[in-house]
């Protein structure tokens, strides 16, 4: 029998992105999480924000332990695991106010990234939120010798992957049609990069 998915850094900074996302997302009712991984992160926030309809997904390997979880803590506001790979040419058709995806950007290689952005502008309505959690880089440079390290890490198990550059997401946010709005510091050198739909 499958033991349920578990991830320590998911336990370690739940709560400091939940201090962010909630007055983000108070006036949001349905929002799409990009990259569920083990599922915790998807029942932790469905739970804390109960106005919130939370729709998990990712790849269809992480389905069974998405679902563990999801069963196991038997809320009415957590949903799925719906079937998405970024670069597949239909996602899962919700009625969405927002986008979260947490430490996905810097294992996707550029064309995922790309691809992330092309469908998250693409699903959210105009004053949607997309809210972006992880290390990135600032004016080519790593924020900590501990970001420098992990993406040497990341290299080596995928020279295609690694953190990407605040910038460069930046340009994919606005060719997708949504403005930067926050870029919250978080604990263990990460960032919530926040953008809005068509805001001015």
């Amino acid at each position: 029998m499958m033991n349920k998915p578990w991830s320590e850094s998911c336990d370690q900074n739940r709560e400091p992105i939940l201090e962010v996302i909630r007055p983000l997302l108070s006036e949001s009712g349905s929002i799409l999480e990009i990259g569920s991984g083990t599922g915790q992160h998807a029942v932790f926030f469905a739970k804390h924000l109960p106005h919130l309809q939370w729709h998990a997904s990712d790849q269809s390997d992480y389905h069974a332990g998405i679902s563990m979880w999801i069963e196991e803590a038997g809320l009415p506001n957590v949903h799925g695991p719906y079937q998405l790979d970024v670069m597949q040419e239909s996602w899962p058709r919700l009625d969405l106010d927002a986008v979260f995806s947490a430490n996905s950007a810097h294992i996707m290689d550029e064309t995922m990234v790309e691809a992330m952005f092309v469908g998250v502008g693409a699903i959210l309505p105009f004053g949607g939120v997309f809210a972006l959690y992880g290390p990135f880089n600032y004016a080519g440079s790593y924020t900590s010798e501990s970001n420098a390290r992990f993406d040497e890490w990341l290299k080596s198990r995928d020279p295609n992957s690694g953190i990407k550059s605040f910038e460069w997401l930046n340009v994919l946010a606005g060719d997708a049609g949504m403005k930067l709005c926050d870029d919250v510091a978080m604990p263990a050198n990460n960032r919530i990069l926040v953008w809005v739909k068509g805001a001015e």
